[in-house]
């Protein structure tokens, strides 16, 4: 694959509960761990809630593409990730979870699940996770 669009962002600090800032300087955040994780918590994002918005813009894009190319665009829809860590019980460490929920008011239940489907095997974040994290999929019409 030859990129066309390379992202950089650099962390600095305590990690989790460090700093991101974008070479462009878009993204320039503090972070805190959330409390369920043993953090402070507080009004600062998180690694998790970044792959969120990350998953769930990339998704709707993969989602409206695949219903264009069916012949059936998309005014109302939208994709709420959740992404969750908890401990990998394989090596003690963490692992992560997505679940990916996509609401298409204007579509029937099959045409909402063959364009999500479509989108599914498309999506770069789906490709990059597919096999190596749990993701599950719903469809709300």
């Amino acid at each position: 694959m030859s990129p066309l669009y390379i992202a950089e962002a650099v962390s600095t600090g305590q990690g989790r509960d460090g700093e991101v800032r974008s070479s462009d300087g878009v993204i320039d955040e503090r972070l805190s761990s959330p409390t369920e994780l043993g953090g402070p918590g507080g009004a600062y994002t998180n690694p998790e809630q970044l792959f969120a918005a990350g998953y769930s813009a990339c998704f709707h894009s993969a989602l409206r593409a695949a219903a264009a190319r069916s012949g059936t665009p998309l005014e109302r829809s939208e994709v709420t990730a959740r992404v969750g860590i908890g401990k990998d019980e394989a090596d003690g460490g963490f692992q992560l979870s997505v679940s990916l929920e996509a609401r298409l008011p204007e579509l029937s239940q099959a045409q909402a699940d063959e364009v999500v489907e479509a989108a599914h095997t498309v999506c770069p974040y789906s490709k990059a996770t597919r096999g190596n994290i749990d993701i599950t999929v719903s469809v709300v019409v």
